[in-house]
C-alpha cells in the first residue's frame, strides 16, 4: 500500500483492545471533508515486567492483535467509504508517546476514549486521551464510547475565555462549521465567585466584548458559517458540557498545566474529557497544518 503524504493526514489511535467504531466514523468524516487521507496506527507498548521466558511469544502475540486490528480497521473505513487513501502503521511503544510523535507531522489525531479513572489516566498505559489531549502538536478529537457519530446535530461549540488559545480554538472550530456546513456557538463561561467585585453590568458587558472580538477575525474568513455568542455565569466544564448536549463537536483551547506532571492541560480540558456529551476537540496554541 502507497503510503500517503505526510502533513496531510488524519491519524486515528487504534486500540486492539476495543476498536472504536465512533472514532474511525468521525476520522473517516473528517477526512472527506478535509480531503485528506487516514493514517491507521497501532502500537505495542513494551512488555511489563522486564524480560521473561515467553517474552518473545508474548510479544508476537500483540503483534499478531496489532495487525488483526489495523486489518478489522481498514474494513471498516472501506465500508464507511471506499475512496479514502488509508495507510497502516504497527509500531513499538507507549500508545500515548507513539501518537504525540506522529502528531508532529498530522493535521490532527482521533482517538476513542475508555472513560478512565483518574489513576489509570496516571499510571495506566492504556491512558491514551489525556496524554494526547495534553502533549501533541496537533489538534486531538477524543470520541467517547459510545458516541453519535452522524451528521444529523446542526452546530458546534467553542469555549473562548479571552486568551490566545481560545482565539487559536476558535480559528479552529469555523473552520471546522464551515467544512461541515453547521453554524457555531461561540461560549463564554464567567466563573461564579463567593465574593463580588465591582460592576456586574460592566464586567458582562466587558467580556461580551471582547468575545465578539476574539469571534470576528475567523468569522471574516467564513462569512456564511452562522455564528451565535454568549456569555453565561457559572462553572466552565459544567456550561461547556451542558451547551454540548446536541452538539456535533465540543471544541476548547490547550493552556495551563494540569494535574500531570510535564503535561499541560487544563482542569477545563481535562473535565470535558469526562463530561461532555460529543466528541471533544484539543487545540494547542500553536497548532500546525
Amino acid at each position: 500500500m502507497k503510503n500517503p503524504a505526510v502533513g496531510n493526514e488524519v491519524i486515528v489511535g487504534i486500540d486492539p483492545r476495543q476498536q472504536s467504531v465512533p472514532a474511525l466514523a468521525w476520522a473517516v468524516g473528517e477526512a472527506v471533508h478535509r480531503r485528506m487521507a487516514l493514517r491507521l496506527v497501532v502500537a505495542v507498548p513494551p512488555l511489563p515486567g522486564g524480560q521473561h521466558i515467553d517474552a518473545p511469544w508474548r510479544r508476537t502475540m500483540l503483534r499478531v492483535e496489532g495487525d488483526t486490528a489495523l486489518a478489522e480497521a481498514v474494513a471498516t473505513v472501506r465500508a464507511l467509504h471506499a475512496e479514502v487513501p488509508i495507510a497502516t502503521e504497527l509500531l513499538d511503544g507507549m500508545p500515548s508517546a507513539v501518537l504525540c510523535e506522529k502528531a508532529a507531522q498530522a493535521r490532527m489525531v482521533v482517538v476513542g476514549s475508555r472513560r478512565l479513572s483518574r489513576p489509570e489516566e496516571l499510571f495506566s498505559g492504556g491512558s491514551v486521551a489525556v496524554p494526547v489531549s495534553a502533549q501533541a502538536d496537533c489538534p486531538v478529537v477524543v470520541v467517547r464510547e459510545p458516541e453519535h457519530a452522524g451528521e444529523r446535530y446542526p452546530h458546534l461549540v467553542v469555549g473562548v475565555d479571552g486568551s490566545e488559545s481560545s482565539r487559536v480554538a476558535v480559528e479552529f472550530a469555523v473552520e471546522e462549521a464551515a467544512l461541515r456546513g453547521a453554524a457555531l456557538h461561540a461560549v463564554w463561561v464567567w466563573r461564579r465567585s463567593a465574593v463580588s467585585f465591582g460592576d456586574e453590568a460592566v464586567g458582562l458587558e466587558k467580556r461580551r466584548r471582547v468575545l465578539s472580538e476574539t469571534v470576528s477575525g475567523s468569522a471574516g474568513k467564513y462569512p456564511d458559517v452562522e455564528i451565535t455568542r454568549e456569555v453565561v455565569r457559572g462553572h466552565p466544564v459544567e456550561e461547556l458540557a451542558l451547551a454540548s448536549v446536541g452538539a456535533r463537536l465540543v471544541v476548547v483551547g490547550r493552556r495551563g498545566r494540569g494535574g500531570y506532571s510535564g503535561m499541560r492541560l487544563g482542569s477545563v480540558v481535562h473535565g470535558l474529557l469526562h463530561r461532555a456529551e460529543c466528541p471533544v476537540v484539543t487545540v494547542p496554541e500553536s497548532p500546525h497544518g
